[in-house]
């Protein structure tokens, strides 16, 4: 299990919908050259929707689909890969309300084709690179979040 927790000034319902948002995600990995085509067209997902990524990973273009199965305002989002490289990925958001704003927990799971093989890594190569894009993610949800939540300049 991979967890990342990041602490973000705004609020819950901030982060859930900017999860949701297709194109907040492919600008967080804008690196890898990501792009998100939606089952419904919408750039906005709700649960039971689909959206296709494709992006560089590791020197390799990747091709993922991830079904949104729960989305529950403002506390949870969880996606899982239905089609693509992994045996297993699940992926939930968790955001808690705190004094401060929202403590923003991602927990992936993940594993890959191959046995023992696969589960080596998963421990070496997949978990290490994948937190790393998670902080990637959580920074620029971070930021996006906390200029739509900051208060306008004073005149």
């Amino acid at each position: 299990m991979i967890v990342v927790v990041t602490d973000v000034a705004a609020p819950p319902q901030v982060l859930h919908d900017l999860v949701l948002d297709v194109d907040v995600h492919a600008d967080s990995l804008s690196g890898s050259g990501e792009s998100a085509t939606t089952s419904t067209g919408r750039r906005v997902l709700r649960a039971g929707d689909e959206v296709t990524f494709t992006a560089r990973h590791l020197g390799v273009r990747w091709t993922m689909t991830s079904r949104v199965s729960v989305a529950e305002r403002p506390h949870r989002v969880v996606d899982e890969q239905v089609r693509g490289p992994f045996r297993r990925l699940r992926h939930e958001h968790l955001f808690t309300a705190t004094p401060a704003g929202t403590r923003m927990t991602d927990r992936v799971e993940v594993a890959l084709p191959g046995g023992p093989l696969g589960a080596l890594a998963v421990r070496l190569v997949a978990g290490p690179y994948l937190r790393r894009l998670l902080r990637e993610r959580a920074a620029h949800l971070r930021a996006v979040a906390e200029r739509g939540a900051a208060p306008p300049p004073a005149p």
